[in-house]
């Protein structure tokens, strides 16, 4: 009887080892399964942001005319910047950015933007001149430099920027908003930029000539006229008058044209 219980017991001890040791196994298994799983998703993030890198390296940013002082900017990213909104069509797309340069009402017409992502950022002169100096916002995907603006009897400086845009891309755009010359102009040149655009209405702000010697003060690569008084035809856009604009590196776009940017590879 005594070796049939020694029996039992060495069997039980041996069952209760095999149980541990397959116990153990499966632990293992386990183990090795999350880790694997943990690397598969990690291969595929890394893939998924691969792809992105690609997309966004092989995409171009886009910018509409949409006639007056109202453009629109698609990033390489797909975001949206809109800049003093009040005219034209294309404003469908889902705002990202807005930019305003200064409170008249054909620059400041928020309205026309319905669509908003959830983060959408607004920033106008109020923002872009805090504490009366001029500021530089990060988002990413753009940085805005806020420069100054005015220096007319329409336009106090206290109450006007113009914006320097660099993408993620390189592509460097100068919107100057309504103004004359300005005391920063040349040093702009020293930015080397890809896109500048003028006003040149000759009414509320500069005329041609003054706009011509702007452009030649800041160097841009391409020098675009806009805020051209409104043709007879009722559009907000005078080619005939924009022709004018007497610049070697000229660069007219039409009313609701769109073009694709590309960087210089010199700017900033």
């Amino acid at each position: 009887m005594r070796r049939f219980m020694t029996i039992l017991a060495a069997l039980a001890l041996t069952l209760a080892a095999c149980t541990g040791t397959a116990s153990g196994q499966a632990e293992k298994s386990e183990k090795k399964a999350e880790q694997d799983q943990v690397q598969a998703s990690a291969s595929v993030q890394q893939e998924t942001e691969t792809k992105k890198e690609e997309t966004v390296k092989n995409s171009k940013a886009k910018l509409l005319y949409m006639g007056h002082a109202s453009l629109r900017i698609t990033t390489a990213e797909g975001k949206v910047i809109y800049i003093d909104p009040f005219v034209g069509e294309g404003y469908e797309p889902a705002a990202d950015l807005i930019l305003v340069t200064h409170g008249h009402h054909d620059h400041n017409a928020l309205d026309k933007i319905k669509n908003r992502a959830s983060d959408c950022r607004t920033i106008t002169w109020k923002e872009a001149l805090a504490d009366g100096k001029h500021q530089s916002f990060d988002l990413g995907y753009v940085k805005i430099e806020a420069v100054e603006a005015g220096y007319n009897k329409n336009h106090d400086v206290k109450e006007c920027v113009g914006y320097i845009l660099t993408l993620s891309d390189g592509v460097t755009v100068y919107v100057a908003g309504d103004t004359s010359k300005t005391k920063q102009m040349p040093i702009l040149a020293e930015k080397k930029l890809d896109y500048a655009f003028y006003c040149c209405d000759g009414v509320y702000n500069m005329d041609l000539p003054e706009a011509a010697e702007c452009a030649k003060l800041v160097g841009a690569k391409h020098d675009i006229p806009y805020h051209v008084i409104a043709s007879r035809d009722g559009k907000f856009f005078d080619r005939t008058r924009a022709e004018q604009f007497d610049s070697p590196n000229r660069m007219i776009i039409n009313e609701g044209e769109e073009i694709e940017l590309v960087s210089s590879g010199k700017g900033q």
